[in-house]
């Protein structure tokens, strides 16, 4: 791991995406929430929030970090057929939250996935990608529009 004790404590936050294709019988079992699994957008919900929590379990050399806030919203599109996944992390301290923010929409849509796979295989998670980040020796990220 990357010694990061002699660098600065400061607020940190990174905000993160995800897209998941569902296609149009999938799409309307979760809009109408009718999956045999249960309520799909909220337990996506949940488990991102939980993969935040657990981002240095699952990713090697990645430093346990004290959360403040982790907020996780699931929204469906219905013009694609998809749903669009939002991971906010928030902390103070030395290193930043991107990496459990892209953790937290990756897990969200890997639970879409699980729990819609008995209907059809043929979803697509795409986009997953961090749309800024805060605090931090390098400052601030905003990804542009469009990309």
């Amino acid at each position: 791991m990357v010694d990061v004790g002699k660098k600065s404590t400061t607020s940190r936050t990174a905000i993160a995406t995800a897209i998941i294709h569902l296609g149009p019988k999938v799409f309307s079992l979760v809009q109408s929430n009718q999956l045999k699994k249960g309520d799909v957008l909220t337990v996506a919900q949940i488990a991102g929030i939980q993969g935040a929590k657990l981002t240095s379990q699952l990713i090697p050399l990645c430093h346990n970090i004290d959360l403040n806030q982790v907020k996780v919203s699931v929204t469906l599109d219905p013009t694609c057929l998809t749903a669009v996944i939002t991971a906010e992390c928030r902390t103070y301290g030395k290193t930043g939250v991107e990496m459990e923010a892209l953790t937290a929409v990756s897990v969200a849509a890997l639970t879409i996935y699980d729990m819609c796979k008995a209907v059809t295989h043929d979803m697509v998670i795409q986009e997953v990608k961090l749309v800024s980040k805060t605090g931090g020796q390098r400052g601030d990220f905003h990804r542009g529009q469009g990309s």
